[in-house]
């Protein structure tokens, strides 16, 4: 089964307390264990957050019998994860880029690799 990969993006706001508790609920051991097992049960199989500065970059997989829109549906109908995005959502603010409906601006590949050695 492939492995489709989805890249977002977001800021955070603009203020170093508030990043460094959002860096900080992240980290094994911090963030609600309902969430990560809330988004493997979603049919998510990684997701990944990078930060530089105030800006967020998140790597989400998933196989390609699961649409991602249907994943993250499912995942707000799971424990905790409607509070655990409500109270994210404080520490975020969306980019100008940001379709309507969404939270994160999907954005699009540019250059991959593997397009170009096939």
């Amino acid at each position: 089964m492939a492995t489709k990969r989805t890249c977002m993006a977001l800021d955070l706001v603009d203020n170093a307390d508030l990043i460094a508790s959002y860096e900080h609920h992240h980290t094994p051991g911090n963030i609600w264990p309902e969430i990560p097992v809330g988004i493997r049960n979603a049919g998510i199989t990684d997701m990944q957050i990078y930060r530089i500065g105030r800006h967020l970059f998140m790597i989400v997989e998933h196989d390609d019998s699961t649409d991602l829109q249907t994943a993250f549906d499912r995942m707000a109908t799971l424990p905790r994860q409607n509070e655990w995005a409500a109270w994210m959502d404080s520490f975020q603010q969306k980019l100008p880029e940001t379709a309507a409906g969404e939270h994160w601006a999907v954005m699009k590949p540019v250059f991959l690799l593997n397009d170009h050695l096939q």
